[in-house]
């Protein structure tokens, strides 16, 4: 089944990208990233695919990618995972502490809050805090290079930190790091974009809510939210957005919000791509990667011969390894980005002043008549990946949904999330 996997996403990117492989085989680069890494290089048709040479080298990315696995939490390195106008959009996890650095094996049982089976280990940790942190300079200095170099490679310059704190702390010690407080400020050649959105926990309350997420706000005010929103006066100017209203946002528009930020990024810049990532880089990351994808897929910017059916595929198979709460939320969410204020496509205004005056007026009234009858073509493609998804999420984790079945691929693919995780529900979706 994983190889029958591997092979349809392939052919999916095929589809539109010439790209090459980074080789992860049996998780020996990291454990939570695919077999077979995608490197998208160009788009392509089938009379252009050998025609150009990619200006990355993959060995070299590949020995790169070796040198920094380490840099960061779980050893997910900076993968790129989009192609759009030449540019990355790049996901991993936050920066790695100290204790992940020296190799504990008690490290796994002090992030997880206790569920790793390395419990002996734990109080090996804390014991050698101290020597540890007096020696651990020049090994931050080494991986951290490593990174840095890996994103250099990549033409990255924005990173999008989407922690609610500026490390994470568990049990008294700071398990991870970030790079908005690197203290030798390694990425200072970066632009650096702290935007906090809630993690997994908090989106227990949305199921709880029947996956209603207008009105809900996330309590800013607890105890271990200490990372603020901090976004540079380019990006904020043009987006007609209030951000110190943040912390009153809801869940939609908080969404919403951080997904125009990031839609604004890419586009702003023609060389320069975007790395996101959270702790672990494991439910918003995804999150806003998938979004991402739909959305720019939505105005055929990428993609742009993949069907419904086949770009939910592919978002669920390659941009999802986990199953979760937020997972759900993506797709359901694509109901509030249907509008053009998402698109990157720039609408083009019709030259009315060159008309008579009769024409004027036929020309409003047939506009008029197009506003009360006509769906963006936008619209109707992100209405059909959603419909998709819930009819196969309906049969597959046991929500209700009037929607008819997609295709089996789909449903046998949630069928495999839900058995890994043991969800089943009996909910209707609204």
């Amino acid at each position: 089944k994983n190889m029958a996997k591997i092979s349809r996403y392939l052919e999916l990117f095929d589809r539109d990208y010439k790209y090459s492989i980074i080789h992860n085989t049996n998780g020996d680069v990291c454990g939570h990233y695919p077999r077979k890494i995608v490197f998208l290089e160009y788009e392509s048709s089938d009379n252009n695919k050998e025609s150009f040479e990619s200006t990355l080298q993959i060995s070299r990315l590949q020995d790169l990618v070796n040198r920094s696995k380490m840099a960061r939490c779980r050893g997910r390195f900076v993968c790129p995972v989009i192609l759009y106008n030449g540019k990355h959009v790049c996901r991993s996890s936050t920066l790695a502490g100290w204790g992940e650095l020296y190799g504990r094996t008690g490290y796994n049982y002090i992030f997880s809050g206790g569920s790793d089976d390395t419990f002996g280990d734990a109080e090996e940790v804390l014991e050698d805090d101290c020597a540890v942190r007096n020696n651990d300079s020049q090994l931050f200095d080494k991986v951290r290079g490593s990174d840095i170099k890996l994103l250099k490679y990549l033409s990255v310059r924005y990173i999008c930190d989407l922690m609610v704190e500026n490390k994470k702390v568990k049990f008294g010690l700071n398990v991870t790091s970030s790079e908005k407080v690197d203290k030798a400020q390694r990425y200072a050649d970066f632009t650096l974009l702290s935007v906090p959105y809630p993690g997994c926990e908090f989106f227990r309350e949305y199921k709880d809510r029947d996956y209603t997420a207008e009105g809900l706000v996330f309590n800013w005010n607890q105890d271990y939210v200490d990372a603020p929103l901090t976004i540079p006066a380019c990006f904020t100017k043009n987006l007609n957005i209030n951000w110190s209203e943040y912390q009153s946002w809801d869940l939609v528009q908080q969404t919403q919000n951080y997904l125009k930020l990031l839609l604004h990024i890419i586009n702003s810049d023609d060389e320069n791509g975007l790395l996101v990532h959270c702790i672990s880089g494991w439910d918003r990351t995804p999150l806003f990667v998938s979004l991402l994808r739909l959305s720019l897929w939505a105005d055929g910017a990428i993609h742009a011969s993949l069907e419904p059916s086949e770009i939910l595929y592919l978002t669920i198979a390659y941009d999802w390894f986990l199953f979760g709460l937020i997972f759900f939320f993506c797709f359901n969410f694509l109901k509030h980005i249907v509008c053009d204020t998402f698109s990157v496509i720039k609408k083009q205004s019709c030259p009315v002043n060159h008309l008579s005056s009769k024409a004027i007026n036929a020309f409003f009234f047939f506009s008029f008549l197009c506003r009360c009858t006509f769906v963006p073509e936008r619209q109707v493609r992100l209405e059909a990946v959603r419909e998709l998804f819930l009819a196969a999420y309906s049969s597959t984790v046991g929500l209700k949904s009037s929607a008819s079945s997609p295709s089996g691929a789909i449903s046998g693919l949630l069928e495999q999330f839900a058995r890994g995780v043991g969800l089943r529900g009996t909910n209707a979706i609204i």
